[in-house]
């Protein structure tokens, strides 16, 4: 069984008295100087393991003594650090400084993936192990995941979970690559968290960037928002962050030639993402991430219930209303977009998980009784469908019960009888029609003909990301706006079969300039 007694031939025993030269003691004072204490520490007690030159002393570069300014000197700080760059060892350093010099502190070590956690914990013990006796203090308990010290300092490492740190009393909280924990969890690991730290706790959160739509980027965001209520710039964001950012270019060793090279080994994509921290969607996303990352939303210019209107409807234009439609009981959301064409523009859209599928199809219509309004009652300007796969066929159900000759607008169907299949009215979604749909939902956006309004949807496409054989949502996010999107999509082509408009619109530019549907390889 192992033992839990820490190795004395690598650590200094605990409570143990020590005799000090004047010169030790003014070595130990130095480094335990509340202002200049870490940088002593770091640049003459701090050792490493460099890749290629082994055992070394660490000598920071100038962005790495901003990133150790920035960790000391504010309460809570937020850093977006390109990858590469030596953050890892200045947080190593540093929080084994805190820990030494801080009696009494708990620091808990959370990174996104167990082996970040790991990595960090491997870096301080080498960086203690290598300390000498007069600088150091004593261990109690020294394990992979945790280091105890006679100081009544501790540091603890952990995987972010929902539940990680709750409950503790932290004096320190370091969070590593939050951006790579899945959303849910990062959101309501932040949520559990907060609380601890508003009782006087320091935090630190260092990330290269994912998606502009996670929590590491929301109190990045935050951390940016330098101005009060006056309109006066203050030193910390909105939230208390102090924000720090540092990219490939601040790193002595790389130069433009370096940069060229690394771009054009990963792609403009990655590179963005990891060396100019640009947040772009680290998953094969169904749109270039590149166009994902220029698409802005606007606010709605109207509400109607919970119909958002982004665009004021007109007579000159035609409109598709497409319900993908849910149980309503809490689960999957059923969703409404509405297309003007031949503009391809989003006018509005409805989103609930709760409303049941009778009151879903009273919404469509509700929706094409007002555009009726608006195209003076031309009802063939007007074109409606469901999806009708499962809980479909009680919409359809529906639809028949109101009578189509009281819907305003054409009821869209994907296609007729065969000797082989029932006619079905709506339209049925395969895992055929649904690769089908998202390519050309891909080619609409990226060749800019689509114009999105909403912010949720934009959310959606942002994680929307290869599963297999198909494209849906990421684990723990929705894609119902974008289902509906695809299916007004699918009907937006049958139109394109009989207006010539529309089928300008929406037929490809053959350019060569667009980039093909991804590859999706199954093993």
């Amino acid at each position: 069984m192992a033992s839990n007694t820490p190795d004395y031939s690598l650590v200094r025993k605990p409570h143990t008295p020590m005799a000090m030269s004047p010169e030790q003691l003014r070595d130990f004072a130095a480094c335990a100087d509340p202002v200049t204490g870490p940088m002593t520490f770091l640049t003459n007690h701090f050792y490493i393991q460099h890749p290629v030159k082994g055992r070394m002393l660490f000598e920071p570069f100038e962005f790495q003594i901003d990133l150790i300014d920035t960790y000391h000197n504010y309460q809570h700080s937020i850093c977006l650090v390109s990858r590469q760059m030596g953050k890892t060892t200045v947080a190593a350093g540093y929080l084994l400084w805190y820990a030494q010099f801080v009696p009494d502190s708990t620091i808990l070590v959370a990174s996104n993936i167990y082996t970040g956690a790991a990595e960090i914990m491997t870096r301080i013990r080498f960086g203690y192990e290598n300390a000498p006796d007069h600088i150091r203090a004593g261990v109690t308990s020294y394990n992979k995941g945790s280091l105890e010290f006679d100081n009544g300092s501790r540091i603890i490492s952990q995987t972010t979970t929902e539940n990680t740190g709750r409950g503790r009393s932290i004096s320190l909280l370091y969070l590593d690559e939050l951006a790579f924990v899945r959303p849910t969890i990062a959101r309501e690991f932040w949520t559990s968290i907060s609380p601890t730290l508003s009782t006087g706790g320091k935090s630190i959160i260092t990330s290269t960037p994912n998606s502009d739509e996670d929590q590491f980027w929301e109190i990045w965001t935050e951390a940016n928002n330098t101005f009060d209520e006056f309109g006066n710039r203050q030193e910390l964001g909105i939230n208390g962050y102090r924000a720090y950012r540092a990219v490939w270019s601040q790193h002595p060793d790389r130069d433009a030639a370096w940069g060229e090279r690394e771009r054009n080994k990963i792609g403009p994509e990655r590179f963005g993402r990891e060396h100019e921290c640009t947040p772009i969607i680290f998953e094969e996303t169904l749109i270039n991430p590149l166009v994902l990352r220029d698409m802005e939303g606007t606010e709605p210019i109207e509400r109607q219930g919970q119909i958002r209107w982004y665009k004021q409807p007109s007579p000159q234009y035609s409109y598709v209303v497409a319900l993908d439609p849910s149980l309503g009981t809490g689960g999957d959301a059923a969703a409404i977009q509405v297309l003007e064409l031949p503009t391809l523009h989003q006018v509005a859209e409805w989103r609930h998980n709760t409303t049941i599928i009778q009151k879903q199809i009273s919404l469509m219509v509700e929706i094409l009784e007002y555009l009726s309004t608006v195209v003076d009652d031309h009802t063939t300007d007007l074109y409606y469908s469901i999806e009708n796969n499962t809980i479909g066929e009680a919409g359809l159900v529906v639809i028949q019960n109101i009578g189509e000759e009281n819907i305003k607008g054409m009821f869209l169907t994907e296609s007729s009888a065969t000797a082989s299949r029932r006619y079905r009215r709506g339209f049925s979604t395969t895992a055929k029609t649904k690769t089908a749909a998202c390519a050309k939902l891909k080619s609409l956006i990226e060749q800019r003909k689509l114009r999105i309004h909403s912010k949720p949807l934009i959310s959606e496409l942002k994680n929307f990301i290869a599963h297999g054989t198909s494209y849906a949502a990421k684990v723990g996010q929705h894609d119902d706006l974008v289902m509906s999107l695809i299916l007004a999509i699918r009907m937006i082509q049958r139109v394109q079969k009989y207006d010539v408009d529309v089928d300008d619109a929406v037929r490809d530019t053959i350019d060569g300039s667009r980039e093909p549907m991804p590859f999706i390889m199954v093993t």
